[in-house]
């Protein structure tokens, strides 16, 4: 049995001494907490920009879908390849939540470009220093949530974190929506708006989270990303890897949920309610969803998402209507609540503690290149074939992640039943 194994047996069986599930949130650490409303208002912040953002490159600076999808491919790559040397850099300190903070404010700071940005190529800067303050604290943060939370919690902890997280990103949509009619469809006002719960969120994090003291035997990294210490974190962990991979090139950004919904007619000032029902159902299913990762087989969960997946973007590209569009971003967003928490705790437990960090960072490197490519080629897709052919390249990618997955469970033996 591997160490990883071992790990989520000791999980299972701590999860259920802990009784009924409500003690699971009873017991979760205040920072734990902290770090999920911290997230959330910087998402309430992000998704307000990026709920509109596709339409306003399309409608009022005329660029195409395969212009839409480069920016977010290039936006989501440029996190992901920051991550990884963050998430190095906090193991190599042995210090995590000022990095974070960092990189939550300089998100912050950035706000304020995309109200004044008159080009796309502002649009691009914009979207390129945000995404490098995603990058920063992206790694940190997930590393620190497995430092606090208790091994038998772990997978409640990413879930709660994700789902506060989710309801930022289903409040900023929403709140973009009023704004949006309060306006007359103003952008660059809801935008300006957007700017103060992000310094909310970096005042939360200042002031409200407390980094744990590092253990005293714990060993001290070096060279987090050289060779030797890349092979410290071990086989399942690089096997858990390249499926997230094969998985990230089958979910391509929200972007295209949203022209999806431009494209079946929905009025402007509706198109964000697309992220509002995905997330909304991505943040009811993921809490639920770590729970039970605490107590059953991680990958069979893993599996139910990635069924999902291949639902909704059998829905998306054979349905024309709204109601049809409707039920395919649900499923979207119940996926999503299927797989990111399980994700993240799949690696927390796979890596050596001292090097949560690096695992982190470098599993967002591989993931967001691989979003990257998933984008531009969904974006080609949409300007050639249409909707359709965009959706369905997802999930024909989603049953080969599936295949992936089988390989993975061999690897993860199921955690003994509480």
């Amino acid at each position: 049995m591997t160490r990883s194994a071992d790990t989520q047996t000791e999980q299972a069986k701590a999860a259920g001494s802990t009784g009924a599930r409500h003690s699971h949130w009873r017991n979760l650490p205040a920072g734990v907490w902290a770090l999920g409303f911290v997230s959330m208002l910087m998402d309430i912040s992000s998704e307000m920009i990026h709920a509109l953002l596709p339409v306003y490159m399309v409608t009022v600076l005329g660029t195409s879908g395969l212009t839409v999808g480069i920016i977010e491919g290039i936006a989501e790559a440029t996190a992901s390849v920051t991550k990884v040397f963050s998430g190095a850099l906090s193991d190599w300190l042995g210090k995590r939540k000022w990095l974070a903070a960092f990189g939550y404010g300089l998100a912050a700071f950035t706000k304020p470009i995309f109200p004044l940005a008159s080009s796309v190529e502002w649009l691009v800067a914009a979207r390129f220093i945000d995404r490098v303050g995603k990058g920063i604290r992206g790694a940190p943060r997930d590393a620190l949530v497995a430092d606090i939370s208790p091994p038998h919690l772990r997978g409640a902890s990413f879930g709660l974190r994700q789902s506060l997280d989710t309801i930022g990103a289903f409040l900023g949509p929403l709140t973009a929506i009023g704004l949006m009619w309060l306006t007359a469809n103003h952008f660059q006002a809801v935008f300006w708006i957007a700017v103060i719960p992000a310094f909310l969120s970096l005042a939360l994090i200042v002031v409200a989270v407390r980094e744990p003291e590092r253990p005293a035997g714990l060993r001290r990294v070096k060279m987090p990303l050289s060779r030797k210490e890349l092979g410290r974190l071990g086989s399942t962990y690089w096997w858990i890897v390249v499926v997230a991979a094969v998985f990230s090139m089958a979910r391509f950004s929200e972007a295209f949920l949203v022209l999806k919904a431009q494209a079946i007619g929905l009025p402007l000032m509706l198109v964000p309610a697309v992220l509002v029902a995905m997330n909304i159902a991505y943040a009811l299913s993921s809490f639920p969803v770590g729970i039970l990762a605490d107590r059953l087989d991680r990958t069979s969960l893993l599996a139910v998402g990635l069924g999902l997946l291949i639902a909704a973007d059998l829905v998306l590209a054979l349905s024309p209507g709204v109601f049809g569009v409707g039920i395919g971003v649900v499923l979207w967003g119940l996926h999503m609540g299927f797989t990111q928490g399980l994700l993240a705790a799949l690696v927390a437990d796979a890596a050596p503690a001292e090097l949560r960090g690096t695992a982190f960072g470098m599993f967002n490197l591989v993931t967001g290149l691989a979003l990257l490519a998933a984008s531009v080629i969904a974006g080609g897709l949409w300007d050639m074939i249409g909707p359709q052919g965009t959706f369905l390249a997802g999930a024909a990618l989603s049953v080969l992640t599936l295949i992936g997955l089988l390989g993975l469970r061999t690897r993860l033996a199921p955690p003994a039943s509480g």
